[in-house]
C-alpha cells in the first residue's frame, strides 16, 4: 500500500502554522516559504531537512511541486 504524499503547504497546515509562524521556525523569509510553497523555487537539502523537522514529516512524505527547480524531489 502507497503512503499519502502532501504538498509543503498541507504539512504546514495540517501541523498548526501559518506562514509567517513556519518561515520564523525554519529560518527563512515568509517569500521563500510562499515560493517553495508555489513550486517556484525548491529548498535546499538543508532547509528541507529542517522542513521535515517543524512539519513532522519524513522526506518520502513530501511533494515537492516544480520538479525541475527541485533539487532534491526528482527521488520522491
Amino acid at each position: 500500500m502507497s503512503k499519502l504524499r502532501i504538498t509543503l503547504e498541507a504539512a504546514r497546515v495540517n501541523r498548526g502554522l501559518t506562514q509567517p509562524s513556519a518561515a520564523e521556525k525554519i529560518g527563512v523569509s515568509v517569500q521563500t516559504l510562499i515560493n517553495w510553497e508555489k513550486g517556484r523555487t525548491a529548498p535546499t537539502v538543508d532547509y528541507a531537512l529542517k522542513l521535515c523537522e517543524v512539519y513532522g514529516v519524513t522526506m518520502d512524505d513530501l511533494i515537492f511541486l516544480n520538479s525541475e527547480a527541485n533539487l532534491i524531489g526528482n527521488k520522491l
